[in-house]
């Protein structure tokens, strides 16, 4: 514990990633457990192990804003699920991560704690909206973090700075606690999963993560299977490389290529270029799912907060939500029969596929504040999103490096309750394209 907080007094003040920080309560915690083991009481698998989760998972007497000015006082009074599960796991809580404003953004920045920067390079964003747990992740001051992805946001910023990040199967963890937790319809697009350098951590994460709690009714009592029982040589593969919206980097490209390359060369009889059907509609049908509510629900939630300034990312999406505020209930229930027929459409193609090798997006990481004004930047989040919106697991490996030494990744996906698949798939991957590579972390002597 002290390594890690000394290692984050050092690097945080260049990244700000960390945003609540809890060294003494961390301290006296490891202290704690170390005396339980002197003893030979070990609490569960992660006794002493620090851990951090994005800012809008609450830890009592932390500061949990969700990145918006109307909530930058607001002392939490208890502890979310998912918190509450990796400290019965024997877990040491170091912090909350940085998140942009409602985490609608692939750029971590908000009017309260400023941008994080990546690890990797400076000037450049880590990714959104769990761009902090990432960002502090990949640098070395946590080992093991929760994010949350409605769109992409776990995967997306492990892309960004080279780790490896789960988004799970729709109803696998609780949202019991969370700050504003998704609710209602809509809600089945979010889901949170852990992050960490290592696929074998992921595994260990979803194991103390996974499982119903009796309070959220969307969480489904599904066992889990072990990635370690899956046969790789049976997989039958699909893979590609472009989705209709938006072309990606030819290095992307090549490393998707290579990694489907890697299935063939293991000995896997079916590994074939056949994108999803309909992939090339799912921007279309997520924008509209997503801004439904409408921008005067928005503004009327923001009110409700105390936040009468908005960042410029969220404030670039209130045009979008405009669009919906006539939208009628005839109109709502239409478009959710809609997407309940893009759900059928994928599930009839998973059929021929056990799992799906992708992109997890388009580019490496970008200058700060470039998704404001270029539209593919905007667009790179669809290679994700495609799985949020039917509900599966999906996880982003470190796959390559782009010629600017960014860290670029290959995303793996499966049918619904199939992690193990996903996660199996994922691990041999990293073992065969190089995985987490640690970043030089140059800019602490330049300082």
């Amino acid at each position: 514990m002290s390594a890690h907080i000394d290692h984050i007094e050092r690097i945080n003040p260049h990244l700000n990633a960390i945003v609540q920080f809890r060294p003494d309560a961390a301290l006296a915690e490891a202290r704690a457990l170390d005396a339980q083991r002197a003893r030979g009481e070990i609490v569960g698998p992660l006794h002493g192990v620090p851990f951090t989760v994005k800012d809008y998972m609450a830890i009592p007497g932390l500061i949990s804003t969700f990145g918006t000015l109307g909530l930058a006082q607001n002392v939490m009074q208890h502890e979310c699920e998912i918190v509450a599960r990796l400290r019965r796991a024997g877990g040491v809580a170091l912090g909350l991560t940085n998140m942009p404003e409602f985490g609608v953004a692939i750029e971590t920045d908000n009017l309260i704690y400023g941008r994080t920067n990546n690890p990797y390079d400076l000037d450049r964003f880590p990714g959104g909206s769990s761009g902090g747990e990432s960002a502090i992740i990949a640098a070395g001051g946590s080992p093991l973090g929760v994010g949350g992805d409605s769109g992409g946001s776990i995967r997306e910023p492990a892309h960004y700075c080279g780790i490896a990040g789960l988004k799970m199967t729709t109803g696998r963890i609780p949202r019991t606690g969370l700050l504003l937790a998704p609710s209602g319809a809509l809600a089945f697009k979010s889901q949170n999963g852990p992050m960490a350098r290592y696929v074998e951590d992921l595994a260990l994460g979803i194991q103390i993560l996974a499982g119903e709690d009796g309070r959220d009714p969307h969480v489904v009592p599904m066992p889990l299977l072990d990635p370690a029982q899956v046969d790789l040589k049976a997989l039958r593969v699909a893979y590609y490389t472009d989705n209709g919206i938006v072309s990606c980097t030819p290095e992307i490209v090549t490393m998707v290529h290579r990694a489907a390359a890697a299935f063939t060369d293991l000995g896997v009889p079916t590994v074939v270029e056949a994108p999803p059907p309909n992939v090339s509609k799912s921007l279309d049908l997520y924008l509209r799912l997503s801004m439904a509510p409408g921008a005067t629900a928005a503004r009327a939630g923001l009110q409700a907060l105390g936040t009468t300034q908005m960042s410029d990312f969220y404030t670039a999406m209130l045009p979008l939500l405009e669009q919906s505020d006539n939208l009628s209930a005839a109109d709502f229930l239409n478009l959710t029969e809609e997407w309940d027929q893009f759900k059928a459409d994928m599930l009839a193609y998973m059929r021929d596929y056990d799992i799906i090798v992708s992109p997890t997006t388009s580019i490496p990481a970008m200058p700060h504040r470039s998704s404001l004004t270029n539209q593919t930047i905007m667009q790179s989040f669809t290679y994700c999103s495609l799985y949020n919106l039917v509900g599966y697991p999906a996880a982003t490996v470190r796959g390559g490096t782009s010629p600017e030494n960014l860290p670029i990744g290959v995303q793996v996906a499966a049918r619904p309750w199939r992690e193990d698949l996903v996660l199996a798939a994922a691990a041999y991957l990293e073992r065969t394209l190089g995985g987490y590579q640690k970043p030089s972390l140059s800019w602490l002597s330049n300082a």
